[in-house]
């Protein structure tokens, strides 16, 4: 069992790393922000959607909500129409920065109403094939932030593409500069 407190310590630490990138990312010119260059997702901005839209949508599956429910509920009929609107709805930084942080908000509530029993809580959904995963919800939660390094990793990988010194955002490293300090 893992406990509520490193559930908390996780999302601090993905928060604030989140931050220290996106501070770095504000040196990018706009065609550096949203050139191609390859990895899982096209360019820094798609990149960066991803991180923000799936935050959104793994707090739904948190909940319980299906793939196909939540595609519905964000007004999809397929989840790849989501990523066609990415442009339009990240065409900027800033853009990015207010879309994360009102998820971020959401997050946080959510994870305010949660305990220790509430951890071990068996959480199933149905994914876009039909198959239907059942895990505890604390290895829902730690999956979304090593997701989220993961794909933080190929954002420090295009800082450095494109001549941008990457910030340090190791998981020691964020408490050594006071995240987490309750």
């Amino acid at each position: 069992m893992i406990s509520l407190e490193l559930i908390h310590d996780l999302f601090e630490y993905n928060y604030w790393s989140r931050d220290q990138q996106l501070a770095a990312c504000g040196a990018l010119t706009p065609e550096q922000f949203v050139r191609p260059i390859g990895g899982s997702f096209p360019s820094v901005r798609d990149t960066l959607a991803h991180l923000v839209d799936g935050e959104a949508y793994a707090l739904q599956r948190w909940r319980g909500r299906s793939r196909q429910d939540i595609i519905t509920a964000m007004g999809f009929s397929r989840v790849e129409e989501r990523l066609t609107l990415w442009p339009e709805q990240f065409p900027t930084l800033a853009a990015v920065e207010a879309r994360g942080r009102g998820i971020e908000i959401d997050v946080r509530q959510y994870l305010a109403t949660l305990t220790n029993e509430t951890l071990e809580d068996a959480v199933s959904y149905v994914d876009g094939v039909g198959r239907t995963w059942t895990y505890p919800l604390w290895r829902m939660l730690v999956h979304h932030v090593n997701h989220q390094t993961y794909h933080r990793g190929q954002v420090t990988m295009f800082l450095r593409h494109l001549g941008v010194q990457p910030p340090p955002i190791d998981f020691l490293r964020a408490f050594a500069a006071g995240v987490g300090k309750r």
